[in-house]
């Protein structure tokens, strides 16, 4: 039994090396005050990683809000044409050179529409997909297969491979 108590007194020895309680107090306040410079570090790793991503939602949310602004710059000068047109014809009253204009500017339209990705859905005499069409009536046609687009009434767009606006069709449907 005594041989347990002496390995009992000497097992604060083993773990702080320490031989008096006052080298014992000393070396508990330094590991109290590397524990609280630790938790410092970490609060103000917490505080910047918080700073951070606040930083990082704001630069992200301002981005989103213009992300757009370069496609706007091009969409003003299609405007800008129109206006011309407007102007020429008001000016001339000639009707012939109106609708060359404004076939440009529907080109032009087109044109800014394709470099940011933004195409027209090919619908007439495409099989119905109700992925890009969107059916607004169906008319008896022994000319086409059943479910063909005849008609286009309102032309679909998509952005890369997401539908902005589905094709509304007209579709053939068989007698029946």
């Amino acid at each position: 039994m005594s041989g347990e108590h002496l390995d009992l007194v000497s097992e604060p020895e083993e773990l702080g090396g320490s031989d008096s309680p006052q080298e014992a107090s000393t070396e508990v306040e330094q590991l109290r005050h590397e524990l609280d410079e630790a938790k410092n570090r970490t609060l103000r790793a917490l505080a910047d990683l918080e700073n951070y991503r606040t930083r990082v939602n704001r630069q992200v949310a301002e981005e989103r809000k213009y992300a757009s602004i370069e496609f706007m710059r091009e969409l003003l000068l299609v405007w800008d044409n129109i206006g011309r047109a407007l102007e020429a014809v008001a000016a001339t009253h000639d009707l012939e050179s109106l609708v060359e204009g404004v076939q440009m500017v529907y080109a032009q339209f087109l044109e800014v529409l394709k470099k940011h990705h933004c195409e027209k859905i090919e619908a007439k005499f495409q099989q119905f997909d109700p992925n890009f069409h969107a059916s607004v009536t169906q008319v008896v046609c022994a000319e086409y297969p059943a479910n063909t687009v005849i008609d286009e009434v309102q032309t679909g767009f998509r952005l890369f491979d997401r539908v902005v606006r589905p094709s509304q069709v007209v579709l053939s449907k068989s007698e029946t």
